[in-house]
């Protein structure tokens, strides 16, 4: 039998200003970061944009011990920025953390397949 345990819940903060910040805990808090903008893509569903990223961070840093991820997706005109990192307890390469979500955010393959999974369905 498999085991049975608590799934930890991640907070989806939607403020007045239009940002979404998706995080593990509260309060969120960036010890490290990386910023992309994906261009004409204000129209995009924002939750499932930030989803998407996360999934693909936490792939390349899960063995960072400690490790919180946070994304945060607002739209700036016809685009949507995002900022992906999080916090991490105790000490760690802050550098190569940032670097290698640096390279989650501008992979064009992940970022088609963030844009097809946040499109808005057309009815």
């Amino acid at each position: 039998m498999g085991k049975i345990g608590t799934h930890q819940q991640w907070h989806m903060l939607r403020a007045d200003d239009g940002v979404l910040t998706l995080s593990r805990r509260l309060p969120a808090r960036f010890d490290f970061a990386a910023k992309t903008v994906i261009s004409g893509g204000a129209s995009l569903r924002r939750g499932r944009m930030a989803t998407q990223v996360r999934q693909d961070m936490w792939r390349v840093l899960q063995s960072l011990r400690g490790f919180a991820p946070v994304v945060q997706v607002k739209v700036q005109g016809d685009d949507l920025e995002i900022t992906a990192g999080g916090a991490v307890a105790g000490r760690f390469p802050k550098l190569r953390s940032e670097a290698l979500v640096s390279e989650v955010l501008e992979c064009p393959d992940r970022r088609a397949r963030w844009t097809r999974s946040a499109r808005r369905a057309v009815v």
